[in-house]
């Protein structure tokens, strides 16, 4: 938890020192995400709230996915990921959006594998995607946790790298 409190101050204080905002569309991680941004100093100033869109009908008609370019069957896939960071960013007219869709636990959709896949736009743009893949035999809700704060790294390095490009330009 300490790890995460430092996470969220460091991305807290990035975001409000660049007059920056981020949302958050999140499905495997069903709130965290958006809990977590709730705990940074001052969130209203950098966080303009998220959709947890756990069902795949939810991320067609809330998020406006374009089903015709995925499979009707299951919308966990990178591509995925990528269109719920560009769509949750313009919905809330924020500078970053994060999207994460996968699996918390095996099932037979996953191919009985535990992965997510996340994605980071910044300003309309695609910046990042990774896929996180855990032990099939992790428990849901610490996949759930592990996903919340590896993306929260990662996040901060992103952050950390578009402030070193900003002070070399």
């Amino acid at each position: 938890m300490e790890l995460q409190k430092s996470l969220l101050q460091n991305i807290g204080q990035y975001l409000s020192d660049a007059n920056e905002t981020v949302s958050v569309a999140e499905s495997v991680t069903a709130g965290f995400l958006q809990f977590s941004f709730s705990q940074i100093y001052d969130a209203p100033k950098v966080f303009r709230g998220g959709l947890t869109v756990y069902e795949k009908n939810q991320k067609k008609q809330l998020l406006k996915v374009d089903s015709d370019r995925f499979s009707d069957e299951d919308l966990v896939s990178k591509e995925v990921a990528q269109e719920m960071a560009l769509k949750i960013s313009e919905i809330f007219d924020t500078d970053w959006g994060i999207g994460i869709t996968g699996y918390s636990e095996p099932t037979e959709m996953s191919d009985f594998k535990t992965f997510a896949y996340f994605s980071f736009a910044y300003k309309g743009e695609i910046i990042l995607t990774k896929i996180l893949e855990l032990h099939p035999r992790t428990e849901p809700v610490k996949a759930q946790l592990y996903y919340t704060e590896f993306l929260l790294g990662c996040l901060k390095c992103e952050l950390n790298q578009i402030l070193m490009q900003t002070q070399v330009s």
